[in-house]
């Protein structure tokens, strides 16, 4: 589920709530906790997706499985499920991520490389992170055997592909324009 114009706008008024009650971090780890659940696990994604399913059941499923989570983000859960509006719950959690973060003078850097980063290129790839942007990177490992070798880093709304699949296609587009080799 792409992030949409409504689930930024929940996100806005949780992080608000949150910090009138002085419990955004808590919130945001909840969050946290919340999104990469729903990324790692498919059926529970499925389930929050699925129209059939009634809102106060989806409720009850993300409490059972959060259950120490903060009184705001059950009120979230809550509003949303209130509004039948639960097949937001993973937008918002990403758009409440990334406000936070952005709240905090930081910024979310994504490198998507097609095997997981040792730490030594990690600390590289996060200095390199931190040149193109003025605010403190936080650095967010993706895996994705596609893109063969190199690395796709994203920061904010810029992307810098150096991948060999992008590099690949580049030569195929060139030799397709000039019809030799």
């Amino acid at each position: 589920m792409k992030a949409t114009r409504a689930s930024l706008r929940y996100a806005k008024a949780a992080l608000a709530f949150a910090q009138e009650a002085n419990s955004s971090q808590q919130v945001f780890e909840d969050m946290q906790s919340l999104s990469a659940l729903l990324k790692a696990n498919e059926e529970l994604n499925s389930v929050m997706e699925n129209p059939m399913l009634a809102s106060a059941k989806k409720q009850e499923i993300l409490k059972a499985i959060l259950p120490d989570s903060s009184t705001q983000t059950q009120d979230l859960l809550a509003l949303l499920a209130h509004n039948n509006r639960m097949e937001l719950v993973k937008g918002t959690c990403e758009q409440f991520i990334e406000l936070f973060v952005a709240q905090k003078g930081e910024v979310k850097a994504t490198v998507t490389t097609a095997i997981a980063l040792t730490p030594e290129l990690e600390q590289q790839v996060l200095q390199q992170a931190q040149k193109l942007s003025d605010k403190k990177a936080i650095l967010e490992n993706k895996i994705d055997p596609s893109i063969i070798g190199g690395y796709i880093l994203k920061i904010g709304d810029m992307q810098y592909d150096a991948s060999v699949s992008n590099q690949l296609k580049a030569i195929k587009t060139t030799l397709t324009k000039t019809n030799s080799i």
